[in-house]
Order: C-alpha cells, then structure tokens, then sequence
C-alpha cells in the first residue's frame, strides 16, 4: 500500500460513491465552488480527520479542530467540508405512506378489485 503524502491527497480529487454518486457539483447541494474546494481539500481534510495523517501545520490543526466541533470555521473550506459532514449525517426521513407492508388478504381483494366494506347482504328468493 503507498504510502499517503500531502502532495498525493491534494493531487487526488475527493469523491464520495456513496452519498453522490453523480459528484458534488451535480446533486444540488454545493455550489461550483464548494464542490471544487471538496474535491481538491477532501482527501487531505479526510486524512487528517480520520488520523491517517498528522497535522503538520496550524491550517491543517485547524482543519482538525474545526471538522471536530472545537472551533467555529473561518474560511470557505472549513465551511464546505462542515456543509459536506452535516449533509451525510443528516437523519433520514421516513415515508408519509408508512411502512405497513400488505398482507395477503389485502392483496387478494385487490387483486379481485372487490373490496370488503363488511356489510351483508340478504337476497329473499321467494
């Protein structure tokens, strides 16, 4: 395995497959900007945060100390890579319909296009 450089990270641009797929710039949720700062600082601000690399400069502890809640950001990158955290770790939300699945008697009386509103009926043949 290479051995990670801060010359290799920042030359490695940042993607995250699982949450975008499609890339930063295409989902909606950053700017032009904001997603080339992520894909330029990610890697090393990932590094960094992951404790894969020591910080080696007071941006870098800053960086640090900012994505771990210890400081308020100051510049646009700080800003975006928070903007990106809050953005993965945001709650999911459930469907407004539930999540009952049908049973089969549901099924069925669909399936019939019939359905059972509980009333009997009495027919007199005489």
């Amino acid at each position: 395995m290479a051995k990670l450089t801060r010359d290799s990270l920042t030359k490695r641009p940042f993607t995250d497959k699982r949450h975008y797929p499609y890339g930063f710039s295409r989902s909606g949720d950053f700017s032009i900007a904001e997603s080339k700062l992520l894909m330029q600082y990610g890697s090393l601000i990932a590094a960094l945060v992951d404790g894969e690399l020591l910080p080696e400069t007071e941006a870098e502890q800053r960086f640090v100390d900012v994505a771990l809640g210890r400081m308020n950001p100051a510049n646009a990158t700080e800003k975006v890579w928070l903007k990106y955290q809050n953005r993965i770790n945001r709650p999911r939300t459930a469907s407004i319909y539930g999540s009952r699945k049908a049973t089969d008697s549901d099924d069925a009386s669909e399936a019939d296009g019939v359905e059972d509103s509980g009333l009997q009926i009495q027919i007199d043949d005489e």
